[in-house]
């Protein structure tokens, strides 16, 4: 076998390096999306055991500094979900997480991020399916990523 034929292979196995066991934060609001996850557990429905929940009053109150610090001190993937538009009993809470989404996703650039590692999504209270499915997507989405070059263990 040639040295290029040997440093092509290598590059290819490269290319399916995957990230096995990402850490997922999801930040929930409490009304909707944290009783999704709820049911999602009392109906025993499967989603992966490297995300972990963080329960907040409501989407709003999360400041963009809380994802990029999460990002930055080595979470691998951070998903915000909050009650549909419409639905928050905050009255304007997700619209308010909407609009910092995208400052987050600008922000994701200047810190190195791929932005795949932050999403943001809309779950009602009685969606314990969507939850669980929302959830093995965004682990399957963050294990096709390399690990955080900020995680360091």
């Amino acid at each position: 076998m040639s040295e290029s034929t040997v440093c092509q292979a290598g590059v290819e196995q490269d290319a399916m390096v995957q990230n096995p066991d990402p850490l997922v934060l999801a930040f929930c609001c409490n009304w909707c999306a944290y009783t999704a996850a709820d049911l999602a557990g009392t109906s025993r429905l499967q989603y992966p055991p490297f995300v972990r929940i963080v329960r907040f009053m409501c989407t709003g109150m999360i400041h963009p500094n809380l994802i990029i610090d999460a990002l930055t001190k080595g979470a691998d993937g951070v998903i915000v979900c909050g009650c549909h538009p419409g639905d928050c009993h905050y009255i304007e809470g997700n619209v308010r997480m909407k609009s910092r989404a995208e400052a987050i996703e600008l922000m994701l650039e200047d810190f190195g991020l791929e932005p795949e590692r932050f999403r943001l999504e809309w779950v009602g209270a009685s969606e314990g399916v969507k939850f669980a499915h929302v959830m093995r997507d965004m682990t399957r989405q963050i294990q096709d990523l390399p690990p955080s070059p900020y995680r360091t263990d």
